[in-house]
């Protein structure tokens, strides 16, 4: 059985780094360019890995509120795809994951 509080936790203590990272992120992209061109062209290309990073960052939020959710509704820790239960060592290493091993295996 898996202990939801854990992975409860987990996620939410996750999701509040992820939170402040992207908090840090628009920061940064809303920093106004340096004078220079060179500068500014430096900068404009850090931006857009900013802007890359802050996708992906979203993107895993959107996976721990999806996971949050099926905590909520008791179908945390079951495949999507056969309905058995993820183990708890592939949960350790991605608390949102919605496929097991075999399954995820297949997909890819």
């Amino acid at each position: 059985m898996t202990n939801t509080e854990y992975y409860r936790k987990k996620l939410r203590d996750r999701r509040a780094e992820l939170e402040t990272m992207i908090a840090k992120i628009e920061d940064l992209l809303d920093d106004p360019l340096p004078a220079s061109f060179s500068e500014q062209a430096m900068e404009l290309e850090d931006d857009e890995v900013l802007e890359i990073r802050g996708r992906h960052e979203h993107e895993e939020l959107k996976a721990i509120d999806a996971a949050l959710s099926r905590i909520d509704n008791d179908v945390f820790g079951t495949c999507i795809s056969c309905q058995n239960g993820i183990s708890d060592e592939r949960l350790e290493a991605v608390p949102y994951a919605t496929l097991c091993r075999n399954c995820m295996s297949v997909q890819i």
